[in-house]
């Protein structure tokens, strides 16, 4: 499994203004190769780099390696659009690997290469940083490419992290004691079979406050009103990832100390195969089932808890008690089994059937 983590440089002014530099230089080359591969019709990165490779590295005082950073960014952004004339932003995210970047994470540093800020060429720079303790176990695995990222006057390393995936021998999955079901839906986020449950009313507020004043800011169109679009931009974002992680780590946390398997339905393609009024469309391509599992399986598996994922269906129409399944047992945010009259919380009755699933599913299941 391949995550991200993300960590903070803690650079001197010096330093600060040498990576500010490193990053617009940089991307100068980007747009220079782009504007070469734009015009010549060219986009192999092998090809632009027979045609530019050493005007590249004269023009913008580049090491070799951030060259070959370089031409290869620009050649996999025309891999994605092959037809456009790609423009790179001056300050924007550029991609190292370990030929220009080593971790020293005992001392919590980087060794990165940078430009002199004064012009006389570039040299490597160790920059203290700081982590989250989440990011921190990442880090410890094998790292790939990061991005050197530029955002509110603060430098960051967003670094890929392979970490390794979880095979529970039998002798773990019969040391589970139970499964913890968790539904996910887009009135309630999430809904444990334990009765756990976080709703997405504030979320959605968000959503609708933001959309409301990215909609006014468009319609005044002034500078300003332009100023003020880029900095609500991806707050949204951040507040439901961050939303999400809290989450996350709250079901994984109960599952630890209830020793128990988290049991997830997997529902890939959802947005594909449901059908919304317009309305509510805004509200639907919300949903983040996706990011809230993919938190779930990772803080999970550095816990050390088993993760089975089941099939959705009937879930939701099922009586978690006498197992009577008709569509008419659910009435929005309730349940009522036709059957045996059982009543509940139509999402904690889900999650209930959900848990049901995964230990039928379990490797140890009879």
């Amino acid at each position: 499994m391949k995550l991200t983590a993300q960590i903070k440089l803690l650079p001197s002014d010096e330093q600060a203004q040498s990576l500010l530099r490193t990053l617009e230089r940089a991307n100068e080359a980007c747009q220079y190769i782009s504007d070469y591969a734009h015009k010549s019709g060219e986009h192999s990165k092998y090809k632009l780099q027979e045609a530019v490779y050493h005007d590249v590295r004269e023009r913008f005082d580049l090491a070799a390696q951030m060259t070959i950073r370089a031409l290869g960014k620009v050649a996999d952004a025309y891999k994605t659009n092959p037809k456009a004339h790609n423009q790179f932003d001056i300050r924007g995210g550029f991609p190292y690997d370990s030929r220009i970047l080593s971790f020293y994470t005992d001392r919590q540093e980087v060794s990165i290469w940078t430009l002199d800020p004064t012009g006389d060429g570039g040299c490597r720079e160790r920059i203290e940083y700081e982590v989250g303790e989440n990011h921190r176990v990442l880090l410890e695995q094998d790292k790939g490419e990061a991005d050197l990222i530029y955002r509110n006057g603060m430098f960051f390393l967003l670094v890929s992290c392979q970490m390794p995936t979880a095979n529970l021998s039998d002798e773990d999955m019969e040391a589970i004691d139970g499964y913890l079901g968790v539904d996910r839906g887009v009135n309630n986020i999430a809904t444990t079979s334990e009765g756990d449950n976080w709703t997405s009313d504030e979320i959605d507020e968000r959503r609708q406050w933001y959309q409301r004043r990215r909609d006014t800011l468009q319609s005044v169109g002034t500078r300003s009103a332009k100023r003020r679009l880029q900095q609500l931009s991806g707050k949204q974002e951040r507040f439901q990832r961050d939303t999400n992680h809290t989450i996350s780590k709250r079901i994984v946390s109960e599952a630890k100390a209830r020793n128990s398997a988290i049991v997830l339905e997997d529902l890939s393609g959802i947005r594909e195969r449901t059908t919304v009024r317009r309305q509510q469309r805004a509200r639907h391509s919300n949903w983040s089932f996706y990011q809230l599992r993919q938190f779930i399986e990772y803080k999970a598996l550095i816990s050390g808890v088993p993760v089975i994922k089941v099939d959705p269906a009937y879930t939701s129409q099922t009586c978690s008690k006498c197992g009577h399944c008709d569509r008419k047992n659910r009435n929005g945010s309730d349940f009522k089994c036709k059957e045996c009259g059982h009543a509940m919380d139509a999402d904690k009755n889900a999650a209930r059937n959900i848990a049901a699933k995964g230990a039928v599913n379990s490797p140890n299941a009879a």
